[in-house]
């Protein structure tokens, strides 16, 4: 059965500051930006039939985004370096911390975390999970 998600779409104010925010963060977690994206949009991970995808455009009602309070995205990390790598370009291209990398043992024992903020404020975890850390 495919993934219940079938893409999650973020709004962006700036969207050049955004691609040069995404790039460096998507690209920690071997993600690159799609080149088959309409002009305006930006895409990273697998096409539609290949699981979930993260999309960036200005919100279509012309009004500023609104980052929410309690929403938020998490991307899956195939390791430990992975997210402290996540972290770190994240704050290097704009974004905030919200949670340096970590275990998180409140979720789990073996729950590697890390939570920062995009330049429009929206939440995003990269999430190493499996047992046997550290890789």
């Amino acid at each position: 059965m495919p993934s219940l998600i079938l893409y999650v779409t973020l709004g962006v104010s700036d969207f050049d500051r955004s691609l040069a925010f995404y790039d460096p963060v998507m690209a920690s977690l071997g993600q690159s930006r799609s080149d088959d994206a309409t002009p305006g949009w930006a895409g990273y991970g697998p096409d539609y039939d290949g699981g979930v995808s993260l999309w960036l455009c200005h919100p279509f009602d012309g009004n500023a985004p609104q980052p929410g309070n309690g929403p938020m995205v998490a991307m899956r990390a195939a390791s430990a370096g992975q997210v402290d790598a996540f972290h770190a370009a994240a704050l290097a291209h704009g974004g905030s911390s919200e949670g340096a990398p970590g275990l998180r043992p409140h979720y789990t024992p073996h729950f590697y975390a890390a939570y920062v903020r995009d330049p429009d404020g929206n939440k995003l975890a990269a999430v190493f999970h499996r047992y046997g850390l550290p890789e």
